[in-house]
């Protein structure tokens, strides 16, 4: 199994490729495919956040919620999409934020 999967726009997918990491470009198209294919491939799926931007909410809380593969959201280089904040995800699914 591949440690880590980067699925997202060309650019930041050359960043992650120089760092030792498998790349898919994808668009809005292909992308929820291509994600699915890298949660069966990897131990960790790393999704840009223009490209998360473009998927459907509920699939998106989907793949967030999966714990086997993680898949996180990460800052692309464009950097004009907020990325998810995980730790108030965690808090709100424990109950700990109202």
């Amino acid at each position: 199994m591949k440690v880590a999967e980067f699925i997202g726009d060309e650019v930041s997918a050359a960043g992650y490729r120089l760092c030792g990491v498998d790349v898919y470009v994808a668009d809005e198209s292909n992308a929820l495919s291509k994600i699915k294919k890298s949660c069966e491939r990897a131990s960790l799926v790393l999704v840009g956040s223009s490209l998360a931007q473009q998927l459907q909410r509920a699939d998106l809380d989907a793949l967030l919620a999966s714990i086997e593969p993680p898949v996180l959201v990460v800052p692309d280089v464009s950097d004009t999409h907020d990325v998810p904040d995980i730790t108030s995800r965690v808090n709100k699914q424990l109950g700990l934020l109202e």
